[in-house]
């Protein structure tokens, strides 16, 4: 990836943050609990939500080593689980609403890549590097997301569903949460590259 397409990537997955963010946000207000639109963070303005290893440093070393799978993640936006009108269900949905928001920028861009070829209609110059790009990176988010390592979705999803036994086993994955991270961007990550391309597919109905 040159640095021109490199910097189309990072605004993109920027702003697939920000939507991924603020869908937190707002499911967390329909349950109740304002505490994220009191601090300021329900706005597509990216500057409240930049995490600067995870918004910066981390895709840039991805694109700089030429990994499969450009992911990155935004600071999380706060809520208060107690304020929630059904905490158990509600964390739930808070923890699956950014993935369900980027699936759907993935499926809408996917769909006029998939329809602009398929009737063969005429586009602009870059129309399909950025629809793609935005199809790919929201992919990424989504299944990224999913992995279940604090502080990630799939975390909050597995941890709210796990019976009170499992305390020591949570306190122990988010004391080494950024360990595991880590670990996981720079030694697994690619393993997820596979689903992402069959749903790329699946979507635009082309290969990447």
């Amino acid at each position: 990836m040159d640095a021109t397409n490199g910097i189309f990537y990072i605004a993109i997955l920027v702003m697939s943050v920000v939507i991924h963010e603020i869908s937190h946000g707002f499911v967390a207000e329909y349950f109740g609990d304002s505490t994220a639109r009191r601090a300021g963070r329900l706005t597509l303005n990216p500057l409240p939500h930049l995490d600067l290893f995870g918004s910066v440093i981390v895709p840039l070393l991805l694109i700089v080593s030429h990994a499969g799978f450009v992911i990155g993640w935004a600071k999380p936006v706060p809520y208060n689980p107690d304020n929630l009108s059904n905490r158990k269900w509600g964390t739930v949905a808070v923890a699956s609403a950014g993935v369900l928001a980027n699936l759907l920028v993935a499926a809408i861009f996917g769909l006029l890549i998939r329809f602009s070829v398929a009737y063969n209609i005429a586009v602009p110059e870059g129309f399909a590097f950025i629809t793609s790009a935005v199809v790919i990176v929201n992919l990424a988010l989504a299944i990224f997301n999913l992995v279940p390592i604090p502080p990630l979705d799939g975390s909050k999803i597995l941890f709210s569903l796990l019976p009170a036994s499992f305390y020591n086993f949570i306190a122990f994955m988010e004391q080494w949460a950024l360990f595991f991270i880590i670990i996981f961007i720079f030694y697994f990550v690619d393993y997820l590259s596979p689903i992402l391309l069959y749903i790329f597919k699946f979507l635009t109905g082309l290969a990447f």
